[in-house]
């Protein structure tokens, strides 16, 4: 497992502590490939906890480099077989499941989830649930997405298990949704209309120091079960945000005017247009500093040790965040997280379509390049480097699927160069990924059916072959409407992108 950077996990006060029988104690994470899930998991490993994890998709998590680590339990958090499977000979229990952009019954959902894990962890006798919520103000009417983290962290206080909720506001480190709201906005506007709450005080929390809190929370005493806020040491404006990220990307300082008619939907348009933060998450996010979130009391000083040094000022967690971003090191991101009300399921076999209607759009071309060349373009596609073909109309289509609440094209990528199944391409999915041989995207663009991209490399006498193919499964009308909409376009889109990408491969090769 490559290098951690703090909290390694090694620290003194976080060390895993073992049991009466002398064995590592064992953590059970829920939410183990999400942002703050995939950056616990090796902390928790190199603490010397024995760690299982409940994920839907075990293909997932063996694309993480601590995957071969841990224990896969396939199942859903709203599965009570599968959570019961996963709570068994359990010390603590992470929650870390939470919708956002859900859909509108996202409430319903992860309410019974956490009922579901709080069964389960009562009936097999956990010693520990930890919890990250939302930090928030007391007696307001708070936004669904928050009140709805409240609701959860009431279910497990409740379960009978010994529980530590910790409440988090804005979350700072590369991949973060909050850090690349804050960063692009920033990047993009010399002039920013902002809505009235970028006048509310809010506590952000560098991302090492909620690791640091959720490791510390392992090591907890046995009768504590309360909720108790977390924050980092500086409370700020929305506004002062975007100004000491600026200070530290060195930019100019930019204006910001308040207006009162941006309400939180006008607000999450705006971000969604500007940023690459979709609709769906952006609108949660906003929404949630409509009210003034700072810490109420400091009486997680009193359960928890701070980190080592203190807890990490707000400029230097932007610091730390932007020099991952520039060192193409960010560990987990935002992006990769799985977006609702898109395929989950796999492309079916060749054999299984037979008896449905599926259009495909097969392109291939040879290089002089080697297949190794050649997979190295292929699994750099998209992001910076782009689609090879009609930049112009690639945009369009991003824009368009912006437009209507998708994804869209400035997702990006985490890494510039590394691919893994579940990893996010711009508006694409990596489905599978066979070393050398195939990538397969799935979209989560908007489209009436359900689309596939496959990119493969093969050897093909002192060179190599690149094919590709574009496969569709139409809904109804709208999805063959659709796809005939955009078969005029794929003869010099597809057949360009093709040709490019087996010119750029003989680019990469070495003068002889």
């Amino acid at each position: 497992m490559s290098e951690l950077s703090a909290p390694t996990g090694r620290e003194s006060v976080l060390v895993a502590q073992p049991r009466a029988d002398g064995s590592a104690p064992r953590a059970l994470v829920l939410g183990s490939t999400g942002y703050l899930g995939g950056r616990l998991v090796p902390r928790l490993l190199s603490a010397g906890y024995r760690v299982r994890v409940l994920v839907r998709t075990p293909a997932r998590v063996r694309a993480f480099v601590w995957g071969s680590e841990v224990e896969v339990v396939e199942g859903a958090a709203e599965d009570a077989d599968a959570v019961a499977r996963a709570v068994d000979d359990v010390d603590v229990l992470y929650y870390l499941v939470h919708s956002m952009g859900g859909g509108g019954d996202f409430e319903t959902k992860d309410l019974r989830a956490a009922e579901t894990a709080a069964d389960a962890a009562a009936e097999a006798s956990v010693g520990r649930i930890v919890y990250l919520g939302g930090l928030h103000p007391a007696g307001v009417e708070l936004s669904p997405h928050l009140r709805s983290r409240v609701e959860v962290g009431e279910v497990l206080l409740h379960s009978g298990v010994p529980t530590l909720v910790l409440q988090a506001g804005v979350v700072i480190g590369s991949g973060s949704a909050s850090f690349e709201m804050v960063r692009h906005l920033t990047d993009v506007l010399p002039y920013m209309p902002a809505p009235k709450w970028v006048r509310n005080r809010i506590q952000p929390i560098a991302v090492r120091d909620v690791l640091h809190y959720l490791l510390a929370a392992a090591r907890v005493d046995s009768d504590v079960n309360r909720a108790v806020d977390i924050g980092g040491p500086d409370v700020l404006r929305y506004g002062q945000m975007m100004n000491g990220y600026a200070v530290e990307a060195g930019l100019r300082q930019r204006a910001i005017a308040a207006l009162p008619v941006l309400t939180p939907g006008l607000a999450s348009h705006w971000v969604n247009l500007v940023t690459p933060v979709p609709r769906a998450i952006a609108r949660p996010l906003i929404a949630s500093l409509q009210n003034e979130c700072i810490m109420d009391d400091h009486a997680v000083d009193e359960l928890l040790p701070r980190p080592e040094g203190g807890l990490t000022p707000y400029r230097e967690a932007v610091r730390l965040a932007l020099r991952k971003v520039e060192a193409d090191a960010v560990e987990t991101s935002w992006q990769d997280a799985e977006v609702s009300s898109v395929p989950s399921d796999p492309l079916p076999s060749d054999p299984e379509w037979a008896g449905r209607l599926v259009f495909t759009d097969e392109q291939s071309a040879t290089t002089s390049a080697s297949p190794e060349q050649l997979w190295r373009v292929i699994v750099g596609i998209g992001g910076e480097n782009g689609w090879y073909s009609s930049p112009f109309l690639w945009a369009v289509r991003g824009w368009m699927d912006r437009l209507v609440g998708g994804v869209g094209l400035q997702r990006g990528r985490r890494s510039r160069g590394k691919v893994a199944a579940g990893d996010a391409i711009d508006f694409w999915r990596v489905e599978a990924v066979e070393e050398g041989r195939l990538l397969r995207l799935r979209a989560e663009m908007k489209v009436p059916g359900l689309a596939w991209l496959e990119l493969r490399a093969s050897p093909e006498g002192s060179g190599s072959r690149y094919d590709q193919r574009a496969v569709f499964f139409p809904k109804g009308l709208a999805g063959r409407l659709y796809w005939f909409a955009v078969l005029p376009f794929h003869g010099f889109i597809f057949q360009g992108m093709a040709n490019r990408i087996a010119a750029a491969a003989e680019r990469e090769a070495p003068a002889a």
